[in-house]
């Protein structure tokens, strides 16, 4: 980050000698020779002073007052006004788009004052928003790749359905592919409408109580068909019952999608595991598979908008999934973490409280 440098605004009237404080400190020099004469008259016959002697303590009233004057404005000019200059500076370059900025504290750590905790605050929502800038832009430029590619898919194969001279089992493949990239488009914008609303808490948990564990064999079974079209090993260690008060609605979003990226990214032949187990605190399940698995990096990213990591073992899927699951368990009060190692699968983990916290019901 660079510094604010120099600051010059026309709005902002400038004096070299500001006249209000100089008769302050006359009117001070004043009042405290006087009072001073006054205890120490008896010493001295003021009232028959010399015209000279008097014309002194005025010059001398003058000239501690000019000087008086001076030093202040140089200690306001350098301790107080010479940083607010450099705020205001860094403050239109912010407003401009420019996130850089940085203020650099005018003191060290152990003789903080306040305003360097104001530029240390401002320094940090500098950076928030220079966060948010890039997010902004990254998530436009990756909505705009998510419905190009599907919409190209569409183009394409519309254009290839156009020629005479097409089989009527062709006819069906370029029709099955358009179908299935707007399925694709249809789930990417309901995902963002889920996702937005759930981040501006337009949608709100609205929990009761009801058994999980019947909730996740229900949405287990949904996948019958693929994990049996990939004959993969579906394994489920699930209680007979665990109640829990959460919005089931929403919950049901998290399982779908776990159930669906474990059986996407496992290969044929290969295992998924559902494991449930109850506490006096709550809920664990844990998903699990024997898929292509995520390096650190990938791990890190992996409930970002629109992050998909290696996207050479799946093609379908547009990056919100993982986002959508994160933040319903947050407004469920609810963690999520993942463990996982390149080529030997990977594991989520769920924790859901038996009852929301009062802090989540408030919000």
């Amino acid at each position: 980050m660079k510094s604010a440098g120099k600051f010059s605004d026309q709005r902002v009237k400038k004096k070299l000698f500001p006249f209000s404080t100089f008769v302050l400190f006359f009117f001070m020099f004043a009042v405290l020779t006087t009072l001073q004469m006054f205890m120490i008259g008896q010493a001295i016959d003021y009232k028959n002073l010399p015209a000279q002697n008097v014309i002194a303590v005025l010059a001398f009233w003058v000239v501690a007052s000019v000087c008086s004057t001076l030093i202040t404005g140089l200690i306001i000019r350098h301790h107080y006004q010479k940083p607010i200059e450099e705020f205001s500076e860094a403050a239109r370059k912010v407003a401009s788009g420019d996130f850089s900025v940085y203020l650099p504290p005018k003191h060290p750590m152990d003789k903080t004052t306040h305003l360097d905790v104001l530029f240390m605050d401002f320094n940090k929502m500098v950076e928030e928003l220079g966060s948010i800038e890039t997010l902004k832009t990254d998530f436009f430029s990756n909505v705009s790749h998510e419905i190009k590619t599907p919409l190209a898919v569409v183009q394409n194969n519309a254009e290839l359905l156009q020629k005479k001279q097409l089989t009527e089992e062709q006819r069906q493949e370029y029709a099955a592919t358009i179908l299935q990239s707007t399925k694709c488009l249809s789930n990417l914008i309901t995902n963002m409408l889920k996702l937005n609303k759930l981040e501006k808490q337009v949608i709100k948990p609205l929990p009761q109580m009801y058994d999980v564990c019947n909730q996740l064999c229900t949405c287990a079974l949904q996948f019958e068909d693929t994990w049996e079209k990939k004959q993969i090993d579906f394994e489920a260690e699930i209680e007979d019952h665990a109640m829990i008060c959460a919005d089931e609605g929403l919950l049901e979003i998290v399982w779908n999608n776990l159930l669906s990226n474990a059986l996407k990214f496992t290969p044929e032949g290969g295992c998924v595991k559902v494991s449930q187990t109850s506490s006096a605190d709550g809920v664990t399940v844990v998903i699990s598979d024997t898929g292509c698995g995520m390096d650190a990096k990938t791990m890190k990213r992996i409930f970002d908008k629109f992050y998909q990591g290696d996207t050479s073992h799946a093609t379908e899927g547009n990056g919100l999934g993982l986002a959508l699951v994160r933040r319903i368990l947050e407004l469920s009060d609810g963690t999520i973490t993942v463990a996982s190692s390149p080529g030997k699968g990977s594991t989520f983990t769920v924790n859901i409280p038996k009852s929301l916290s009062k802090e989540v019901q408030q919000e």
